[in-house]
């Protein structure tokens, strides 16, 4: 695979498909997943596996006979910057979304050792998040040392100002290719094809690059296309899944299921005691088909001798111990390969190859788990990842990297949003299935890290783990007593999940700071906290409300805001909280004067700064002006208004989906139960390091000018960020 996506020469063959629109948060990318996070799916282009292994051999061969020649010209260009560095090795561990009040109380009673002690030994302090507090804008703000006008990315989704629907905000895939269509065959005739990255600014480690400073940079968000440096580079967040989408799952049944946000039904046909289905796969690049492969499964009677010999195999293959298969096993036969499965037990990877034409094929990697056997058969896969081994997309830098890691720890996950939250909100998985599958990515994500601190000499190692994120969006609702999704419920044996990670998480601090000594500095960072998510606010009825937006007459909910009149509409919310003005020349059917847009902001602003809830509680901690409060050059590119709303709120799950309901606000029953799209000011993350902090308000945009100045190199003027370790 060749890593500048523009000049791939099977790039002719792509035909990359116009984005699809879906709503999602936690997943998405077509009309089917949405919400957890939001983000249409990237089309992508295809890539032989016999070019990808010849592409890489070629690089590294290449980057075998330049090596002594590029360590030379490293050395010198070192060299300048080495003599006023102050540290040999940085380490940065990123554990997105730890919260400091229950880090706090953790500490306090004994809980979390190794992080207690680099509190006392080293420095600890609330590190403030980026504005808005989502990821993508944070962790942009974190690899930039910037803010959203800065780095132009401002929520998971940008709007389009034509259609007013959204888009992937963090990369866009572009085509200049044109192709002679012959009945359902595009054949293609020339042109450029790619996916570019939308986020602006430099990154700290391409500054470090220039320097000649190594870098080891492992599923940061928002890497995806991934950069060249000097070093490794694993992209995280915003990675897409083979089909294109951020993560899309699918479940086989022999039910009447319904569809299922974030994922895909495929109903099972029964032949001859066997139950047959179609694996739905990603696009041809060719004629544009869904291209499939034949799945077969069988339900298994009880432990069988051979079914234990199966099972003790699967457990090999996964390095586990054998388990007692038990009542209603599954025998499942795909691609070639036959695996017997327990019940609520998982699959280990399962290779899919996706043949678009001769010599022409897609890689992907699965992992099944079978969800019921009393009334009817239920069989969960994952979204289909990219296969490591066999990248159809640049996942990783040097491409061939990602071969090498699947050799060293195996199959592993390369979807950004890869814990399957929607699966769960969705009752496809259980609690207990979903944190299988969630500790199983971390283990993976651990061997991949300190694969890397294993071979750190000098240079920064940066990580960023999910788990912490993920699993407290999912788990919040069984630490708070109030919270509607666990109201008349019995206590989940899953219950702790979230003081058990915080426990975990030390551990992993502890196991890291192995790596640490006199001449590392060692951070442990979250980009955001954590708060009940128990209200959802539908932004756009409240703009109906107010006189701000206009529904069509006699036009339902609607979707994707297809039921407002845009002729009568001066305001609208798009992603995760964010208030646009309809802006006459700038959005296609705008209506307000340019020389009134302060105006109306303004109005906006003022009553929904007081906006309570129907028991009377303040719901908007405050209303962030993006005019007044922001001074980049992408300022203009982002909301009018952001809405910092108060603990416990958040944007209602259908105004995410530009549903426009009757009522403002919603009790959240979901899994998906707390949450940090709130006031940033209430949703600080956390700061520990081994180095003198010498500002008691640090922010997360402070840390890529600190980490340069610890190598010794200035920070660009374009940082707004300033160096905490003075």
């Amino acid at each position: 695979m060749c890593t500048d996506p523009d000049n791939h020469p099977w790039h002719r063959l792509a035909r990359a498909p116009a984005l699809g629109v879906a709503l999602g948060v936690g997943i998405c990318a077509t009309a089917t997943n949405a919400f957890a996070y939001i983000g249409p799916g990237a089309g992508f282009a295809i890539v032989s596996s016999f070019l990808t292994l010849f592409v890489a051999f070629v690089a590294a061969f290449f980057a075998l006979i330049t090596f002594p020649v590029r360590a030379v010209i490293g050395f010198f260009r070192h060299r300048r910057s080495r003599g006023k560095a102050r540290a040999k090795k940085v380490i940065i561990l990123g554990l997105d979304g730890l919260e400091p009040t229950i880090a706090e109380r953790m500490m306090d009673q004994g809980e979390l050792p190794n992080l207690a002690r680099l509190r006392q030994e080293g420095s600890y302090r609330r590190l403030a998040t980026a504005t808005p507090a989502l990821s993508p804008v944070a962790w942009s703000t974190f690899a930039t040392g910037t803010d959203s006008s800065r780095h132009a990315i401002w929520d998971f989704l940008a709007r389009d100002r034509r259609s007013y629907l959204p888009r992937l905000s963090s990369s866009e895939v572009y085509s200049s290719t044109r192709f002679l269509r012959i009945g359902r065959w595009a054949i293609p005739l020339g042109g450029r094809t790619g996916i570019r990255k939308m986020q602006r600014s430099k990154t700290f480690w391409r500054v470090l690059s220039e320097h000649g400073i190594w870098s080891s940079v492992l599923r940061v968000p928002i890497t995806f296309p991934v950069e060249k440096i000097h070093g490794v580079m694993v992209a995280g967040m915003c990675a897409p899944d083979l089909r294109g989408t951020q993560g899309s799952f699918t479940l086989f049944t022999t039910g009447s299921e319904a569809e299922h946000i974030g994922g895909l039904v495929v109903p099972f046909t029964a032949r001859d005691g066997t139950y047959h289905a179609d694996i739905p796969g990603p696009s041809s690049p060719v004629d544009g088909s869904t291209m499939t492969l034949p799945l077969r499964v069988r339900v298994l009677p009880d432990s069988t001798s051979r079914v234990a010999r199966n099972n003790e195999r699967n457990a090999r293959i996964e390095g586990q111990g054998a388990r007692n298969p038990g009542h209603g096993a599954l025998e499942v036969n795909v691609a070639g390969q036959t695996l017997v499965v327990a019940h609520h037990e998982y699959t280990p990877w399962v290779h899919l190859k996706f043949r678009a034409a001769p010599g022409a094929t897609m890689h992907g990697i699965v992992r099944f788990y079978p969800t019921r056997t009393a009334d009817g058969v239920g069989l969960y896969m994952t979204p289909i990842h990219i296969d490591p081994a066999h990248p159809a997309l640049p996942i990783s830098y040097p491409s061939f990297y990602s071969m090498y890691l699947s050799k060293l720890i195996g199959p592993h996950a390369t979807l950004g949003l890869a814990e399957d939250t929607w699966a769960m909100n969705e009752g496809v998985l259980d609690e207990q299935g979903w944190l299988d599958q969630a500790w199983s990515f971390h283990e993976e994500r651990r061997k991949m890290w300190f694969h890397s601190l294993d071979h750190l000499r000098e240079g920064m190692a940066v990580v960023v783990f999910d788990i912490t994120d993920r699993l407290q969006h999912m788990f919040f609702r069984w630490i708070d007593d109030n919270h509607p999704a666990v109201r008349g419920m019995e206590r989940s044996p899953c219950a702790d999940a979230i003081p058990e990670m915080y426990r975990e998480m030390d551990k992993l601090v502890g196991d890291t700071q192995r790596y640490v000594d006199d001449d590392t500095a060692f951070f442990v960072i979250s980009d955001h906290g954590f708060k009940p998510f128990r209200r959802g606010i539908d932004l756009n009825a409240w703009l109906v409300e107010s006189g701000f937006m206009t529904l069509k007459e006699g036009a339902g909910p609607g979707e994707y805001l297809s039921s407002v009149d845009w002729s009568r509409t001066q305001a609208f919310a798009l992603g995760l909280g964010n208030i646009y003005i309809n802006i006459k020349g700038r959005e296609r059917q705008g209506i307000v004067e340019p020389g009134d847009v302060a105006a109306v902001t303004e109005r906006v602003a003022q009553r929904l700064s007081v906006l309570c809830d129907t028991d009377g509680t303040r719901a908007v901690h405050r209303v962030i002006d993006v005019q007044r409060d922001f001074d980049g050059p992408y300022r203009n590119d982002g909301p009018e208004l952001i809405p910092g709303f108060a603990i416990g709120y958040r944007e209602s799950w259908d105004c995410a989906k530009g549903v426009v309901t009757g009522e403002v606000f919603h009790d959240n029953t979901r899994a998906w139960s707390g949450d940090h799209c709130m006031d940033p000011e209430l949703v600080p993350g956390v700061l520990f390091t081994n180095t003198p902090v010498a500002h008691p308000a640090p922010r997360l945009m402070d840390m890529g000018p600190t980490v340069l100045e610890l190598f010794g190199v200035p920070a660009p003027p374009y940082m707004t960020g300033r160096n905490i370790c003075e």
